[in-house]
């Protein structure tokens, strides 16, 4: 990160910006949306624009004046900022955003399905170690893709 508070997004995470934003086309730049969350986020949150409007749309349906509708629309809505990738594949991340996540001069970048997580590297160190402590123990050699409940079956 620089003095500015630009990361670099690499190249694999830009293409799927770009083919995520409707608006998008060479020589524009793509749009994405930070979310921030509650105060205890460690992270900072990336979403396609794709997959901002499926959140909204499932916020959407919900009932209005739930609570969980309401949680979902502070974070989603209220703790988020829309933003672009310039030019040369780099994000501003905002200095209050910085601060929040404690990040200084530079970013872990983690794939988390339909968004990408941004961590200090520390952060994620304890995070990390926080979720080795929630997996169950294996046997040697088991896959870990056994945690899943559903999934393709495979023909017999």
């Amino acid at each position: 990160m620089d003095a500015k508070g630009r990361v670099s997004i690499p190249a694999k995470f830009r293409r799927v910006f770009e083919s995520c934003d409707p608006d998008w086309e060479p020589g524009k730049r793509p749009q994405l949306v930070i979310v921030f969350g509650t105060r205890d986020w460690k992270y900072l949150q990336l979403f396609t624009m794709e997959a901002m409007d499926e959140i909204d749309r499932g916020i959407s349906a919900m009932k209005r004046g739930s609570a969980e509708r309401n949680l979902l629309e502070n974070i989603y809505h209220g703790h988020a900022e829309e933003t672009e990738i310039d030019g040369d594949g780099r994000l501003v991340l905002p200095q209050k955003l910085r601060e929040k996540i404690g990040l200084t001069d530079s970013a872990f970048f983690i794939s988390a399905g339909d968004s990408l997580k941004v961590w200090a590297p520390d952060n994620y160190e304890e995070e990390e170690r926080r979720l080795e402590e929630l997996v169950p123990d294996f046997e040697p050699g088991a896959d870990p893709l056994s945690l899943l409940t559903s999934g393709p079956q495979e023909e017999g």
